[in-house]
């Protein structure tokens, strides 16, 4: 099993600190408890910049840090916000950042780059979050009406989601032309889970 590096784990705390500062980037809508929030943009981002195993850390920091009582969801904080209406929303985006960060280690990058980040962003990024966020929305709300639950859960959502992993794909591209993944990995894209044999040197 592959050493866990001082770098990695220094940038799954910045990037923890960018998903609690855009946390405070929201937007609530009258038709429904879920806002629209810039968390989920930090989400892919650690995942495709930071890789499955310190992405998936990131976000764990976070959810930790909210478990303990601090305000890091946008000014929230506690037990409160782990359980409410958002909570399927919450514990999916460690689950997000594994899958995202799993695949972008292993994007061989040429002309097709954004576009194969995009892909990866928007399957995981958006649509792997709202089966759990949506049907935990309804469960905690009491919502019986599946069109209910989309309405308030999933529809609004998806447009600015989709710009998201726009906006994801076209960062982690740039930044990858001159800090690729393998340097935070300190390996090879396919062979981060065999150990610390194939380093990349810069």
């Amino acid at each position: 099993m592959k050493k866990w590096t001082t770098r990695g784990l220094i940038f799954s705390a910045l990037f923890a600190g960018v998903m609690i500062a855009l946390s405070y980037l929201r937007i609530s809508l009258p038709f429904s408890t879920v806002p629209i929030t810039m968390q989920t943009l930090a989400v892919m981002l650690a995942g495709s910049m930071l890789g499955a195993r310190y992405g998936s850390l990131a976000v764990l920091i976070v959810i930790g840090l909210a478990a303990a009582g601090f305000p890091v969801m946008g000014g929230s904080g506690g037990l409160s916000v782990l359980t409410g209406p958002t909570a399927g929303y919450i514990f999916s985006w460690p689950v997000v950042a594994f899958l995202i960060g799993l695949f972008a280690q292993r994007i061989e990058q040429n002309k097709y780059t954004f576009v194969k980040l995009l892909a990866v962003n928007f399957l995981f990024g958006v649509l792997l979050v709202y089966p759990g966020g949506v049907w935990w929305l309804a469960h905690s709300t009491g919502m019986t009406s599946l069109s209910k639950a989309l309405t308030a859960g999933m529809w609004p959502f998806i447009p600015g989601d989709l710009i998201k992993a726009v906006l994801s794909a076209a960062v982690v591209t740039a930044v990858w032309r001159v800090y690729p993944i393998e340097r935070i990995l300190n390996t090879e894209p396919d062979t981060w889970a065999e150990g610390e044999n194939s380093t990349v040197s810069h």
